[in-house]
């Protein structure tokens, strides 16, 4: 399975969680390559705060003292779930190129079902205006996008609903962005 190198801190819990069997700082957070939902034990003089970048790959790490459990959507404390979008955008705005990439190379699900339209707001006519545009040049970036295919929903907005949805388990037969 991939891994992440990177998390980004959603919320951190100096003294664990109150159902935890023993008082560990902990971090809840969010995987930059992968967006996975990750519980991790920081080492007892870290100081973290929601929005750190940590790293969590092989080899030293600083700040972390291990990786606890991967968690879900429903696991995540409040401020968590407050910030969870915030982050995502960040992310995606960051990595601007990779969802570039896939608005150029996302091919068809099934003769029926490309997998663009799995993207909120993006229907057939939508569909059938990317792939005519990406035909003459690729897309070069979210700004690309908007002009040239008429009328489409801001596409980081797009990315970020999908990966949401994705995260809390919305659609569970495709997965995009979300391993």
């Amino acid at each position: 399975m991939a891994k992440e190198e990177y998390l980004i801190v959603l919320d951190f819990l100096p003294m664990g969680k109150a159902t935890d069997k023993r008082p560990e700082p902990t971090v809840q957070g969010i995987g930059e390559s992968y967006f996975s939902l990750l519980e991790v034990v920081v080492k007892k003089d870290a100081q973290v705060k929601p929005k750190d970048r940590i790293y969590i790959g092989p080899g030293k790490r600083d700040v972390v003292e291990y990786i606890k459990r991967r968690i879900n959507y429903d696991e995540l404390t409040s401020l968590a779930k407050n910030i969870l979008e915030e982050v995502v955008t960040e992310i995606v705005t960051r990595n601007e190129s990779r969802f570039i990439t896939f608005f150029n190379m996302a091919g068809p699900l099934s003769p029926r079902m490309h997998s663009l339209e799995l993207l909120p707001g993006l229907g057939k006519k939508h569909l059938f205006n990317i792939l005519q545009e990406r035909k003459k040049k690729p897309f070069e970036s979210f700004e690309d996008i908007k002009k040239r295919v008429e009328m489409i929903p801001d596409p980081r907005k797009m990315i970020v609903k999908r990966i949401l949805r994705e995260i809390q388990d919305k659609d569970e037969r495709h997965r995009l962005f979300v391993l």
